[in-house]
């Protein structure tokens, strides 16, 4: 075998050698060698915590929003095909709701009073007569009552929208009372050409009623407040809530208030049951008694008792038809509407305190039976 014998070169000068002059020392020759004292890399990365259930969340509510939108352009484009399919455009926003099938062009409509009485009612009863009225299929109404009665004008105001049908139209009107027809809920009825009753209907209490309070011992003696009272005139401030009422101040607000209401009552009732009973008849009865059904057909404040099966036969009868449609009116389903009641939601909770101090402050003229009789 053979072997080099090569040896390195030796750069170590030899003063001896004489030939070769001495060299300096060199230093070493530095090369870019990478420093591998830190690893290039982690051999164990941490994961970023949460990072996959974002993604799903940000998936999910994306794909929620999406839906939401084609919900919301589908209810869009349904309520147009209503709209449009159910002629609302001129009608208030309402749409029929179909009680008993029938003939389309032998309709009876519906009409709702359900509740105390008050300016909200009166408006949603006109609406509803309003679209009857302009729908030339509507043969005959049925004024559905269940209302115990409540505010003069606003149940003024009902006879008067009934009233102005039969005028403009001259289509029969029944009125059909359910659980409880009185005092406004009589008034309204009286505007009908005929009433019918269930049986266990309450109805009557034909009258007016003014309630007011007076805080005037809680203020000064359980609080310590001294109301004051600066007025134009003696009887600006009848009734006050701050003093009993004299014998004066009483008189005064029954010959103002309490007996034209009361005179005005009397003589719709009888114009409403003409033929049926005298003025003094209806004021034997107009001392704010209530009546069963049975009670008032025997007193001649209604015609008949029946049901509401009962009412739609005779108010085929009255329009000289069979084989009627029934229908009733409802609100049109929309956005806005939605959007209006959330408005009036927010405005009545801002100003809850301000109506709670009103009704318990101001006297209040009604016909109303508070149940207490």
């Amino acid at each position: 075998m053979d072997f080099d014998n090569t040896q390195p070169p030796n750069n170590f000068h030899d003063p001896q050698d004489s030939d070769i002059p001495p060299q300096p020392p060199q230093e070493p020759v530095m090369h870019n060698i990478p420093d591998f004292s830190t690893p290039l890399y982690d051999p164990y990365p941490k994961k970023k915590k949460g990072s996959g259930w974002k993604i799903f969340w940000g998936i999910v509510i994306t794909l929620s929003l999406l839906a939401n939108g084609f919900m919301f352009l589908a209810m869009i484009g349904m309520g147009s095909v209503i709209f449009a399919g159910s002629g609302a455009g001129t009608d208030d926003g309402l749409v029929e709701n179909v009680l008993v099938d029938g003939a389309h062009n032998k309709k009876i409509a519906v009409i709702n009073i359900g509740g105390v009485i008050d300016g909200e009612m009166s408006d949603w009863v006109r609406r509803q007569i309003n679209k009857a009225e302009a729908d030339n299929n509507v043969r005959a109404l049925i004024v559905r009552i269940v209302s115990p009665g409540g505010a003069v004008s606003s149940s003024d105001q009902i006879h008067y929208y009934i009233s102005r049908f039969k005028e403009h139209t001259s289509k029969p009107v029944l009125g059909f009372m359910q659980s409880i027809a009185a005092s406004g809920g009589y008034y309204s009825a009286v505007a009908c050409d005929e009433i019918m009753a269930e049986p266990t209907v309450i109805t009557g209490s034909i009258g007016v009623i003014m309630n007011y309070l007076v805080v005037k011992e809680l203020l000064e003696e359980k609080l310590g407040i001294n109301p004051v009272t600066i007025k134009s005139g003696r009887r600006k401030d009848w009734p006050s809530m701050f003093n009993e009422a004299t014998e004066e101040q009483k008189q005064y607000l029954d010959e103002k208030l309490i007996t034209p209401a009361y005179d005005r009552f009397v003589e719709l009732v009888a114009k409403g049951r003409k033929d049926i009973l005298s003025e003094s008849e209806i004021r034997a009865l107009a001392d704010g008694s209530i009546y069963s059904a049975p009670e008032a057909v025997e007193n001649k404040l209604i015609d008949e008792i029946g049901y509401f099966d009962d009412a739609v036969y005779k108010a085929e009868q009255m329009a000289q038809i069979s084989g009627a449609k029934v229908v009733e009116y409802e609100e049109l389903f929309s956005v806005w509407n939605i959007l209006n009641a959330q408005n009036k939601t927010k405005i009545g909770l801002e100003n809850v305190e301000t109506e709670i101090l009103e009704r318990i402050a101001a006297p209040r003229l009604l016909y109303l039976w508070d149940g207490k009789e």
